[in-house]
């Protein structure tokens, strides 16, 4: 019985490829206020499953919904305007 082996490197959780590129870095600090408004928006969703919601809930989840939907308006808006070189529109 002949045995088959590999003729690669052992693949590990630690390899240097797998760290995160600085153009990566750069897009997730972008993307950071959006991120974290969506986590206060789950919080704030989680905090109303446990009771019937009240008007005060139904406040919290409003503008929590209102502040993602700013963080992501105004992450298009800087990402739309970066991406037109010499300021041409």
């Amino acid at each position: 019985m002949d045995h088959i082996v590999t003729v690669q490197d052992a693949v590990t959780a630690f390899a240097d490829f797998m760290e995160p590129t600085n153009a990566e870095l750069d897009a997730i600090e972008q993307e950071m206020p959006v991120i974290l408004a969506g986590v206060d928006l789950v919080d704030v969703q989680i905090i109303a499953l446990d009771r019937t919601p009240n008007e005060v809930d139904n406040r919290r989840i409003r503008r929590a919904r209102n502040r993602v939907l700013a963080a992501r308006r105004d992450l298009a808006n800087r990402t739309a305007g970066a991406s037109l070189p010499g300021g041409a529109a």
